[in-house]
């Protein structure tokens, strides 16, 4: 399995036709996208539309500049961009779920409720976790003057289910880190990444 996964473009148009190049250059078998590929929702629906033609499986989660609505109401309208907020998708051996907005909060109780009922439908799968905010205690959370900043909550949930790889952003200081929690190996991968697993 081929990922090309990015986060954190805001819009920048010059930077999205640069992913769209090297997409076609790797040839991923699917693309991520973990959060805030708009700046404030601004041309969001154009930004995702510019994925149409690659014919690779588009997953997407909000960041804090998006919501889930907008991103799952103009997934809708496509037959490539798959919405991956509080959902799971699924292909081959690999179940990626994906959690996005904020990226501010340590706890998030809503998100926590999840683990449990996403536990019972691995089946053996290998998971590839996507949230836009990264986990507490790790090179991808800390900032030089105020420590982590990670989430708590997305931690427990790395710790509980074990995924393969987690792929988050949110804070960009950061992009680029790699780090581990256990075997789960968590990345930060900026403005485009591919990894291979």
């Amino acid at each position: 399995m081929k990922i090309f996964a990015f986060t954190d473009i805001h819009g920048n148009e010059k930077l999205l036709n640069k992913i769209l190049l090297q997409i076609k250059q790797e040839s991923p078998n699917i693309i991520i996208c973990a959060g805030d590929i708009s700046d404030f929702s601004k041309n969001l629906k154009n930004l995702i539309f510019k994925f149409k033609d690659i014919n690779i499986p588009f997953l997407i989660i909000p960041g804090n500049h998006e919501t889930s609505k907008e991103i799952k109401e103009i997934c809708e309208k496509t037959n490539f961009a798959v919405p991956l907020h509080s959902s799971a998708y699924t292909v081959s051996n690999y179940i990626f779920f994906g959690y996005g907005t904020g990226g501010f909060d340590q706890i998030n109780k809503n998100f926590e409720k999840i683990i449990p009922k996403f536990k019972e439908k691995i089946n053996n799968k290998k998971v590839i976790l996507v949230t836009h905010a990264p986990p507490y205690k790790t090179n991808l959370d800390k900032l030089e003057h105020v420590g982590h900043q990670g989430s708590l909550s997305i931690r427990k949930f790395i710790e509980i289910i074990h995924p393969i790889v987690h792929i988050c952003g949110h804070l960009h200081e950061n992009a680029g880190n790699v780090d581990k929690i256990n075997n789960t190996l968590i990345l930060n991968p900026g403005s485009g990444k591919i990894i291979e697993i």
